[in-house]
């Protein structure tokens, strides 16, 4: 018979997991205990704990990232200790974002070359905040000196994500958020002339509408613009929130001139951590020139012996997130990602021929031409349910998939959507569809009803 050495690290103080002290008691909620706990213990007790979150491949409400590779995993490992902000500690990770921004900038058709001024945030809501600023400071700037008051900047805009809301309230601007006309699913060109005056800092377009994955006409409302500056001597700058459409526009629709192509767009952000690919974490900002970005808004720091221009909310943050996206551009390239983007699109439009034969829906987005994902409203207002009740079938399910009402001025309609990301494939596309027919049958034999009428995840 075999002899086996049994070593110390296969022997735990307490022999069992579930006979810990620790595991045979609530976990402490407001007071850090008093003793230490075998590190795989706590571990697997938070392991455990944490399987009542949802399955984020299941999760259809969310644009972020829920699948990578496990390169990337191994890569995360190895960057945890790294800081953004120490450029000069960790020159080479300053090195991949300064490249990464570069990379962006060509992408997205930057006049500038090797001038072009950019760099990493924490997500896309920081990169968009960052555009705010500079618009304001530029505004501000020539209103002072043409000797006029700067008191009552005005951003204008349509239906945005709530971090314009927050740039608007932080930093004492006035959000001029452009109602939805009756048949329209975003801000149209010619609404324009109502909102903007000498005192609009900039307009926001928006390269994928949260509430319904269009994109709005950037190049049509760059035109609108252009004609009041020559009407009236209004020149207004164009940010362009790309959180969602900047990773997927250049490689699905390259044709498509919503970018630096257009003179009058200023300024672009983008979240990495969304059709980017990369994990969690991750935004990224470009002007169309290093003139367009306010020097009072720019910090010098050390690095290799010397100083780099840096401009950000946070201070401390971790790079691994940017050493991740750098990987996805050289692992993907141009054709990777148009690959993965017009598979999730394709997937999309599956979906979207599947539930318009459903009966009870109708389709205000069938995932072709702007953002991979589907959104649609309940077209037979004497179905005998919400969407809302739908939502809260298909969560029984374990999906997540939101319902919400339009912004104004059609708050009257409410719509659910779907989103398509890289890892969600057809065959589980296949399977939510056959779960909503099912559950609009439940449904429609009085099976449930009532669900909470509230808007629904926010992302």
């Amino acid at each position: 018979m075999a002899l086996h050495k049994v070593t110390s690290k296969e022997v735990t103080e307490f022999g069992d997991l579930y006979t810990s002290p620790l595991s045979e008691r609530v976990l402490p909620k407001y007071n850090i205990p008093d003793a230490q706990s075998d590190p795989r213990v706590v571990y697997d007790l938070l392991r455990s704990e944490l399987l009542l979150d949802g399955n984020a491949a299941q999760n259809l409400a969310t644009f972020c990232t829920t699948w990578s590779d496990e390169e990337v995993h191994r890569l995360m490992d190895r960057s945890l200790n790294k800081n953004m902000i120490d450029k000069d500690e960790y020159p080479q990770t300053a090195e991949i974002e300064s490249r990464c921004v570069h990379i962006l900038a060509k992408l997205w058709n930057s006049p500038s070359g090797r001038d072009t001024m950019g760099c990493s945030t924490t997500g896309s809501s920081e990169a968009a905040m960052l555009g705010g600023l500079a618009l304001k400071w530029r505004w501000r700037r020539r209103r002072q000196m043409d000797g006029k008051p700067t008191d009552r900047p005005n951003l204008v805009c349509g239906p945005v994500q709530v971090c314009w809301e927050k740039f608007a309230r932080y930093f004492d601007v006035e959000l001029r958020q452009v109602p939805l006309e009756p048949d329209a699913t975003g801000l149209r060109p010619h609404q324009l002339r109502q909102y903007v005056d000498e005192n609009t800092i900039g307009v926001v377009s928006i390269l994928g509408v949260t509430y319904t994955c269009d994109f709005e006409p950037v190049q049509a409302i760059a035109g609108e613009l252009d004609d009041i500056h020559a009407e009236t001597g209004l020149d207004v700058p164009i940010h362009v929130d790309a959180a969602s459409g900047g990773f997927i526009a250049p490689f699905v629709q390259p044709d498509l001139e919503w970018d630096f192509r257009l003179e009058r767009v200023a300024s672009i952000n983008t979240s990495g951590h969304k059709y980017g690919l990369a994990p969690l974490g991750v935004g990224w900002v470009v002007w169309r020139s290093a003139d367009l970005l306010p020097k009072e808004l720019i910090f010098d720091v050390d690095y290799l012996g010397g100083e780099m221009p840096t401009f950000a909310l946070n201070f401390s943050r971790p790079g691994g997130e940017v050493i991740a996206q750098y990987y996805w551009l050289l692992r993907l390239g141009r054709e990777g990602y148009r690959r993965v983007q017009q598979s999730c699109i394709d997937t999309a439009r599956f979906l979207a021929a599947q539930i318009e034969k459903m009966g009870p829906f109708e389709l205000l987005y069938d995932g072709k031409g702007a953002l991979p994902g589907v959104s649609y409203t309940l077209a037979d207002k004497n179905a005998g349910f919400t969407l809302y009740d739908l939502t809260e079938q298909l969560r029984a399910r374990g999906w997540q998939v939101p319902s919400y009402p339009l912004p104004p001025d059609r708050q009257e309609t409410v719509v659910q959507r779907v989103l398509i990301r890289h890892g969600i494939g057809r065959d589980e596309m296949g399977l939510l569809a056959e779960d909503i027919r099912r559950s609009i049958d439940r449904l429609g034999r009085g099976g449930g009803g009532g669900a909470r009428q509230q808007p629904g995840f926010h992302h």
